[in-house]
Formats: structure tokens, sequence, C-alpha cells
């Protein structure tokens, strides 16, 4: 086995030299940039290299596995000419061992060398049991020892054999452990194996230079196994806070290369897409069957939306802006800083709440710094004492990711640039960013619908939501620090809010229940006339007042030969197309109310409904 394993070596070795021997210019592509789409990404590279004048042909490798022939883009010097570009996968790249991949062969190199000391010591204390127990026998007369020699014999065989026992059983014990810590080891190592694609591009280029020396090259283009996807938390302190919005991106890829230390954004349009504008065909009217337009509108529940309750919400805070620069009267000349400006101290640099000399604060990132507030010396010997007698520069510093992310609100698209260098690994495992804070205003109302879940839900209602720049996604819903479940956040919507489910909230009790004694059967010749009577009790156990919106049903037809008639709704709302009631109430802190709706249904006695 060592030998076959030599001799691939020996093959891929003898293969890589010749190719090498064989394409005399090749250079590894620099990654600068990465543009994440919503399926696929476009990345950018740097590359460099010595031609000579005239016809070259030039290899650029370390480029992702899987590329959009037609998106490439390269830009080379004016004195170069491109004739041709082939794109091919390098199978034969060595893969570099990961930090924690490394960590864990070195962990189980350790482990490795304990259980052969244990084996050792294992073998060792087998072999002393052994000779024991060969010389155990005594060959009474002809050994010639007395009672306390027998005993004392007997006493030390039963120590020594017990002592060597207990050392093995221990050793096994210990083997064992290590043993099971071992295989655990191996399977995390499969794992992170699993995780590496091995497998990077590279460009092959036909080249002519007019004139030989260094050039640079600018590669770009479309990789398929690139993605992100957004998600939400949802934050509710209580029902008269804003809701808190923390805009996540989830991102992934296996393109080959490991995206160290790049420019990374994320845009919410999907590349590669059909542009050709749609074009108009002839329109012809024909018969359409009602029941199924009917059946569609229910289905895709069009017209059954959760109605708003009455007022709408004021403008939204976006958060706070970042690289934001207040400038508070510094360079004003003060009395006590008048003179030449040898003579005026110095102003002292207060960054995130802490004394910095200027020397230091240097030092510091521009891209690092969220906001700068710069105080004349009146203002700042009265926030930081006589330090600051020439002024303060105060520095406000970013801190989570969020802050490094600006937005841009594109014609066709919403992109987010993260102003820092970032890492993504080729392992196709989610890497998690922050894009946005937002505290959004909201209404906060409670949605029942008993005939089908007894327990209501909390709701936030977000108007002019339009200006979030969300996309559908799954939402964690945290209320009051406590983590309730999943939402869905669907922006593709028409209407003017936007409604989140916050989850169950089982301190309102809402009971619905068929009144028997106002329900009836009737025989009308050779129909059957039916009565409903429902009625449905609202109890608000909170101690603050709730908005409740509470929806119920009543049949409809569209057979000639069925009558349904509404014969009570106890001032509901009442949507005719769907038969659809809706009642929004307000309830006091531990006030109860009851609604009553009725309608009578009418039909041939030999037919049966489905009435329930």
């Amino acid at each position: 086995m060592k030998t076959r394993n030599i001799l691939i070596v020996v093959f891929l070795l003898s293969f890589t030299a010749l190719y090498a021997k064989e394409v005399s210019n090749i250079t590894q592509a620099d990654l600068k940039s990465v543009t994440v789409y919503r399926s696929g990404a476009e990345l950018l590279h740097n590359a460099s290299a010595v031609l000579k004048q005239g016809n070259n042909e030039l290899v650029i490798e370390n480029l992702g596995n899987t590329i959009d022939i037609n998106s490439i883009q390269i830009k080379a010097p004016s004195t170069v000419t491109i004739l041709g570009v082939e794109f091919s996968n390098n199978y034969l790249i060595s893969s570099e061992k990961t930090p924690k991949l490394q960590l864990l062969q070195d962990s189980l190199d350790k482990i490795s060398d304990q259980i052969a000391k244990i084996n050792l010591s294992l073998t060792v204390a087998s072999d002393l049991l052994d000779v024991l127990k060969s010389n155990r026998d005594i060959k009474g007369q002809q050994a010639g020892l007395s009672v306390a020699e027998l005993t004392k014999l007997i006493d030390y065989y039963k120590s020594k054999s017990s002592e060597l026992q207990n050392e093995i059983q221990q050793l096994n014990d210990k083997r064992a452990k290590l043993l099971l810590v071992t295989e655990n080891i191996n399977k995390q190592i499969a794992e992170e194996q699993k995780k590496n694609v091995s497998t990077a591009g590279r460009l092959t280029l036909q080249l002519s230079a007019a004139i030989g020396g260094k050039a640079d090259f600018i590669v770009s283009y479309i990789a398929g196994n690139a993605y992100w996807t957004p998600y939400y938390d949802i934050r509710i302190e209580n029902t008269k806070s804003p809701v808190k919005m923390i805009y996540k991106a989830k991102i992934v890829q296996t393109t080959g290369i490991d995206w160290k230390q790049v420019k990374l954004s994320l845009s919410t349009s999907v590349p590669a897409q059909w542009g050709n504008a749609p074009v108009m065909q002839s329109w012809f009217l024909g018969y359409i069957n009602p029941v199924s337009v009917m059946d569609n509108a229910i289905r895709l529940r069009g017209m059954n939306t959760i109605q708003s309750l009455d007022g709408k919400v004021a403008g939204l805070n976006a958060g706070s802006q970042l690289n934001e620069v207040v400038v508070v009267g510094y360079g004003d000349t003060d009395s006590e800083t008048s003179g030449s400006s040898a003579d005026r101290p110095k102003p002292v640099y207060i960054v995130n709440g802490a004394v910095m000399s200027e020397y230091e604060f240097q030092k510091i990132a521009p891209s690092s710094i969220k906001k700068i507030s710069k105080l004349k010396a009146s203002a700042a010997l009265a926030m930081y004492g006589s330090q600051a007698a020439g002024g303060a520069v105060v520095v406000d510093l970013k801190e989570g990711l969020e802050d490094y992310i600006s937005i841009a609100d594109n014609a066709l698209n919403v992109s987010f640039d993260i102003d820092m260098p970032y890492d993504v690994p080729t392992n196709g495992k989610e890497q998690t960013a922050t894009l946005q804070n937002i505290d959004v205003p909201a209404n906060y109302k409670h949605y029942a619908v008993p005939k089908m879940d007894k327990d209501p839900y909390l709701l936030a209602e977000i108007a002019d939501w339009e200006k979030l720049n969300l996309l559908p996604g799954d939402a964690n819903i945290i209320v009051e620090g406590t983590y309730v479940g999943k939402s869905f956040i669907d922006p593709n919507s028409t209407t003017d809010t936007l409604n989140l489910t916050l989850g169950r909230d089982r301190r309102v009790v809402i009971k619905r229940e068929k009144l028997a004694d106002f329900s009836s059967v009737k025989f009308l010749g050779a129909n059957k006339l039916q009565k409903f009577t429902y009625e449905i009790t609202v109890k608000n156990n909170k101690n603050e007042p709730v908005n409740l919106l509470l929806k119920d049903q009543y049949p409809l037809t569209t057979n000639k030969e069925i009558e349904v008639e509404l014969l009570e709704s106890s001032d509901a709302e009442i949507n005719k197309d769907l038969g659809i009631l809706n009642w929004k109430i307000n309830l006091a802190a531990g006030e109860s109310k009851k609604i009553r709706f009725a309608y009578s249904v009418k039909y041939p006695k030999d037919k049966t409904l489905n009435l329930n």
C-alpha cells in the first residue's frame, strides 16, 4: 500500500513538472472583492505575469471552480491583445489544512502516543502476572517450606496478583476512554475534511504582447456555487416600544477558494436573468366557471387579508447613520486659548470614553470610526477637566459588523457593502453577517380566528415597510427577552401595512360555542331549513388594554337550490364575497365581551350539505 502511494505521488510530481515545463507562464490570481447575489457571486481577481514580446500562453490559477463562461471579463494592458480564453478545473492543488483541522490532528497524535504507552504498560503488567501464575505451584515436601514461610508466600502472591490485576484494569479503562476520544476526533476530522472543496479553476489565455515585460490583469466572472439568504431577529420589549428588527444574512460558498480578507458586498439581485421586456398578445374572451374563480380567490386569500386597525403609524427610524461626523464649535478661538498656535494646548482625544494620545489615535483605521465630535475648550473643560484645556476630539468607534455596512438603493436592486475585510471559507457552511439594526414603530394588535384556533395571536402592524428593503425570509421572534418561535416575513405584498406574527398570547381567552337553544331544524315542504347561532366570548386577562381583530364566517353558495341568509352579525364588518365577519374589539384590562352571529341555510331535504 505504501509503495502504491509513493508511486502516485511520484506520478503527480512528474505530471506537474511536465505541465509546468509545457506551460512556461503560470500565475496565481489574488481575490480582491466579491459581490454575492441571491444566487451566484461575482468574483474579482488581480493577477500579474511577465510576458515576452510576441505570442504567450498564460495560465491564471486559483479561480472559482464553477464559472459562467459568458460572464468572464478580463482587463489587460493596452499593449496586450487577448487571442483566446479557455477555462478548466485544477484537480491537483494541495488542500491547505485549516487551523482547526491542524489542531485536531495534533490532538489525535498526542492521544495516539498515550495509547501506545498504555499498551506497553499493559504488556509489561500482563507478562508479570503470567510469571507470577507460572510460579505459584508449591511442591509440598520438595519445597521444604514451613507453615510460616508458606503463609508468607501465599500473602505475597495474593498481594502482587491483586496489584497487577488492578493496574491492568485501570490501564484498560484509561485506554477505552482514549479510544472513544480518538473515534470522536476522527469523526470531526472527517467532517472538517468534507467542508473544504479542493478543486479550483484556472484560465488559459492566449496572448499577443507588443512589448515584453510585466503585465497586470483584472479578471472577473460569475460563480454559480455561492449565495446568501436573509433572515431576521424580531425583538419586542413591550407593546409600547418599537419593533427592533435585526436584518441578517447567511452566506454560503463552495467556489473551491477561500475568500480571505476580501471586500464583500451583498446584492438583492439575481444575475443571468432574461432581460427581454414582455410583449402583449391577443386577448380572446371565453366562458369561465364561476365556482373555479371563487375557489381560486379563497385559495390565494387575495381578498382575505388581516385587516388593519384604525390609525396609521408614524414614519420609520432607519437607525443611526454610519460614518456620521458632528462638529461642535471646534476651531473657534476662546479667550483662554487665544494666542499663537505654538502656545495653544493640543486637544485631547477621547476614544470610546477613554483618553488616548494623538499618536495612538493615528493608528486607528479611518474605516473603524463611526462618529467624531470636536469640542472647543470651554465645553471640553466642563466634561473632561484640565486635560482638555485645548479642546477635545471625541471619537466613537464602530462596534458590530452592522456599523461597517453601507446600503445602496440602486435602480434595480439593493446592495449591502461591508467596509472591512471579510473571510468566507469554501466549506458550504453558513457564515452570518448582521446587515442592519432598525427600530420600527408599530401598532400592536391581537388577532383571532376561533373557528380554526382557540388562541389569539399578537401581531405587529408596520406602515411604510417598503423603506426597509426587506426580502422574504424566516424570522426569530423574541418577546420580552423570551424566544417564542419562528415567523415568516413576506414583503411581496401590495397592502399598505406589513403584519408580523409574534406568537400566541394565551392571556387573552377566547371561547366559541354553538347555542343549541337558538339553533333549529325545520322542514318546509321539499326543503330543509337549518338555523345556526354561535356565541364568542373574549376576555382580557392582561394588565393593559388590548385591541383585538376577531374573525369568523358564514357559508356561501353558487347553487340556486341552496339559500343562505345571514340573520345576525353583532355589527360586524362583512365581506360578502368571502362570507367573512370582522369585529374590531377594544378590551380594557380584565374586561370581557360577547359576540353573537347567526345564519340560516335552506336546501332540498333529500340532499346532504357540508355544514360543519
